[in-house]
């Protein structure tokens, strides 16, 4: 079942002494955090947002009724939410938190090679790490030629590798 509240970034420190807030985002680019008038403290907890703007990688923001120090120091190390409904996603593009726990499936030796654990950043491409049944985890690059398709209803990434990769 699809999460209604994805995790959209990290409450990392203040900013100033006007009550703004650091956020380290965990979308594409911090710019997407620019785009939401509402985020989440968590379901029950919406705040309205004032102010955003890119900052060295993070996004500093102003919250309606954080207005000190304090208050945006009480807020430190909370996450930030977005509502999946307030995001207009690409149909050839998936949240990665709807894929993490995904079976993968390597069309070329025919056989699930483990699960998908975790998906690393990278400037380039994506890096899917696969966890493997008592063997290392695997890295797949998750682009083109070796992402073949996503199968969100079947819950199973297929994938190409190539020889050595995964052996």
């Amino acid at each position: 079942m699809k999460k209604q509240f994805l995790e959209a970034g990290k409450i990392v420190n203040t900013h100033g002494v006007m009550g703004e807030i650091k956020i380290q985002p965990w979308c594409d680019s911090p710019d997407v955090l620019l785009e939401f008038d509402i985020l989440y403290l968590s379901p029950e907890e919406p705040v309205k947002v004032q102010k955003a703007y890119v900052h060295k990688n993070c996004v500093i923001m102003r919250l309606e009724g954080i207005s000190s120090y304090e208050a945006a120091d009480a807020l430190k190390n909370r996450i930030l939410y977005l509502d999946r409904e307030d995001v207009a996603l690409p149909e050839d593009l998936v949240f990665i938190q709807d894929i993490l726990g995904f079976s993968v499936f390597d069309c070329r030796i025919g056989q699930t090679i483990g699960t998908l654990h975790e998906v690393n950043q990278n400037a380039g491409h994506d890096l899917y790490v696969i966890r493997r049944e008592g063997k290392p985890d695997a890295l797949i690059p998750a682009c083109k030629p070796f992402l073949k398709g996503i199968d969100m209803d079947a819950g199973v990434i297929t994938v190409e590798t190539i020889e050595g990769l995964v052996e």
